[in-house]
């Protein structure tokens, strides 16, 4: 079934205390100490002028994509620090509360209705970024690999992918067949996992509970979820597979070396392709 449509107007919601500063801290220090991209409202800012080469493509550089960037609240808070923004999702509900966000602080991020799976872009970014567990939602490695191929090709030469996953350790032995349940003033949900080993596949149930309005009354509504835990070997040999350069890999909790009992962890990879070659 389609995953985030009636769910998507309370996800921000159990989501507040989601540190999206911290992740957007990393991203960016990771960019710097990593990446080509510049933040072009702080190139502005300072006056640089604007490169003067024929091949306009080399401002692509600068682009950052969003993969699976839900209700925006990370892409816009890379937009706040001057970064030029694309935005992909397939839920077109959370790409509508993204889009209240963007415009509410007047930014100009380009948001697109798009399967990872089946990225189309117009052109390069110099980076590529994918946190929340959002490719957890890839539940074959077949079609993981085709993510990555397409994130290799959109790359601009020398450009890097950064992500989180959650691991197997994480859903075998953390939240599987756990159920989580919590309350808030105008909504509450139970969230009930099951672990599947063989597939290394974890499916979660969240039921929701949400008043309507200032009535005493709530509105029910269920949504089914599937995520795949991942390894650290897996992912290093797919980025491979697909042409990418693995760079970096960190526990995402404690920002040290991962280890076997990681629940979550961040790659960072790197496009390496000739610089002649054209995308597909």
């Amino acid at each position: 079934m389609e995953a985030y449509t009636d769910f998507a107007y309370v996800y921000d919601t159990f989501m507040d205390e989601t540190p999206y500063d911290k992740w957007r801290d990393f991203i960016v220090e990771t960019i710097e100490k990593y990446g080509i991209s510049k933040p072009v409202k702080r190139l502005e800012s300072l006056r640089e002028p604007r490169p003067l080469e024929a091949d306009t493509l080399k401002e692509e550089r600068n682009l950052i994509l969003d993969l699976g960037c839900g209700t925006g609240t990370l892409t816009e808070l890379l937009a706040e620090k001057g970064y030029d923004m694309i935005g992909v999702d397939s839920s077109a509900d959370m790409l509508e509360l993204a889009m209240e966000k963007r415009d509410s602080m007047g930014h100009e991020t380009l948001y697109l209705l798009q399967d990872m799976r089946e990225l189309e872009l117009y052109g390069t970014v110099g980076t590529v970024v994918s946190v929340c567990d959002s490719l957890n939602y890839i539940l074959s490695e077949e079609e993981l690999l085709q993510v990555f191929k397409l994130v290799e090709n959109y790359l601009f030469p020398e450009g890097i992918f950064i992500f989180d996953f959650n691991t197997v350790y994480k859903y075998a032995e953390v939240i599987g067949d756990v159920t989580i349940a919590e309350n808030r003033e105008a909504c509450s949900f139970i969230w009930e996992n099951t672990y599947y080993p063989e597939e290394a596949l974890n499916e979660y149930e969240v039921t929701v509970f949400v008043r309507d309005g200032q009535e005493e009354l709530y509105r029910k509504f269920s949504e089914t979820h599937y995520q795949r835990g991942y390894t650290e070997e897996q992912m290093r040999r797919l980025l491979a597979s697909a042409g990418m350069q693995t760079e970096l890999v960190l526990d995402a909790d404690t920002l040290k070396a991962a280890s076997g009992t990681s629940e979550r962890i961040y790659i960072v990879a790197r496009c390496v392709k000739d610089k002649n070659r054209e995308l597909l």
